[in-house]
C-alpha cells in the first residue's frame, strides 16, 4: 500500500483526491492546505487522515511515499524541492513551475534524487487522446499541413475558478492554465515545437491576466501551428484542436469529442465515449515499484514550460 500526502486541496486537488480514493493500491495519509475551513471540510469524508496547514509537517511523516502537489504554480518550485530533498516521489500539477529556470531546477533535482516524478496531464490517459494520436500518426490524414488550437471562453476565470491567482498576470491566465494540455499533446504527437511569433492582449490593470492571444508555432519539420484564444465573449466556452492533412482533418473539441473530415465529408463525429485508456494512479504505482510506466515526467514539463514562456513573453 502506497501512502499519499496531498498538498493543496482546492478544486483541482480535490478532483484527484477522489481519484486516489478509488484505488486499493494507494491510501491517502495526509492533507495540507492553508485554508482551515477548506481543510476541515474533509474530516467527515476522511476521519483517519492527518490534516496540516504547514506542508513541512506533512513531509515529516516517513510513511508517506508519494506527494501530490496541487498548489498554485508560484509555489511549486520551493515546495517541490523540499519534497525531493525528503526523497518522496512527486506528482505535480501543471504547469510544472512559474518559470523555465524553476522548472529546469526541479527536473534536475528530481532526476538526481532518483525519485518518480510526474505531472498531472489527464488527457494523455484517455482513449479519446489515443485515438486522436492514432489517426494523425497512421497517415490516414496524408501529409500534415497545419494545426489550429482555439480557446473561446465566455469568461475567465470560469465560475468554478474564482480566485485571485488564476485571474492574475503573475501566475494565472488561460495561457498558463489551459494551453499546457495542448502543448503537451501536440509535442507528444508531432515532436518538439517552437514559437515563431506571439501577440498577447492584456487589460490596462497590470495585475490582471491576458484577455486574448494569437501565436504561431511550428514543428521541427516546419508544420505551422496556430494558437488563438479570447475570453469575455458572448459565446459558450469552446475549445478545439484541429489537425489538417492533405487527405483529411481531425478535430478534438471540448476535451472529448472527435470528428473527422475529408474532401467528401464534413465533421463526422466519431462515436467514442471518453474514458481512461490508461490510469494515472496505476502508472504511478508501477513506476514506484520500478516497473515501466507511462508518465509525463518533469523533463517533458520543462519542454512545455519553454513554450509557455515564449508564448507569454
Amino acid at each position: 500500500m502506497i501512502k499519499i500526502g496531498i498538498i493543496g486541496v482546492g478544486a483541482i486537488g480535490e478532483r484527484l483526491l477522489n481519484t486516489f480514493l478509488q484505488h486499493k493500491e494507494v491510501e491517502i495519509a495526509a492533507l495540507c492546505d492553508q485554508n482551515h475551513e477548506r481543510l476541515n471540510s474533509f474530516k467527515g469524508q476522511l476521519p483517519d487522515v492527518s490534516l496540516y496547514t504547514d506542508y513541512t509537517q506533512l513531509l515529516e511523516d516517513e510513511q508517506i511515499q508519494l506527494v501530490y502537489l496541487a498548489v498554485p504554480p508560484k509555489f511549486h518550485h520551493k515546495i517541490a524541492l523540499d519534497i525531493i530533498k525528503r526523497g518522496k516521489h512527486l506528482l505535480c500539477e501543471k504547469p510544472l513551475a512559474n518559470s523555465l529556470a524553476e522548472a529546469e531546477e526541479m527536473a534536475r533535482a528530481a532526476e538526481d534524487a532518483g525519485i518518480v516524478h510526474a505531472i498531472n496531464f489527464p488527457m494523455v490517459y484517455s482513449n479519446v487522446f489515443h485515438l486522436f494520436k492514432e489517426k494523425i500518426r497512421s497517415g490516414s490524414l496524408g501529409e500534415l499541413k497545419k494545426a489550429e488550437v482555439n480557446f473561446h471562453f465566455t469568461e475567465w476565470p470560469r465560475q468554478w475558478q474564482q480566485n485571485d491567482w488564476i485571474a492574475g498576470r503573475e501566475q494565472g491566465g488561460f495561457i498558463r492554465e489551459v494551453a499546457p494540455h495542448y502543448i503537451q499533446m501536440l509535442q507528444h504527437i508531432l515532436g518538439n515545437l517552437q514559437v515563431t511569433a506571439s501577440f498577447v492582449d492584456y487589460p490596462e490593470d497590470l495585475s490582471k491576466c491576458e484577455t486574448g492571444f494569437i501565436s504561431r508555432l511550428e514543428t521541427e519539420n516546419n508544420i505551422p501551428i496556430l494558437f488563438n484564444g479570447v475570453s469575455g465573449i458572448g459565446q459558450k466556452e469552446h475549445l478545439s484542436c484541429k489537425v489538417y492533412g492533405e487527405k483529411g482533418a481531425i478535430d478534438l473539441t471540448n476535451w472529448s469529442v472527435l470528428s473527422v473530415s475529408t474532401s467528401e465529408t464534413s465533421g463526422e463525429v466519431l462515436e467514442i465515449k471518453r474514458e481512461n485508456q490508461h490510469d494515472l494512479v496505476l502508472e504511478l504505482t508501477k513506476a514506484i515499484r520500478g516497473e515501466a510506466a507511462q508518465l509525463v515526467d518533469f523533463h517533458e514539463g520543462v519542454k512545455v514550460q519553454k513554450i509557455l514562456e515564449d508564448l507569454i513573453m
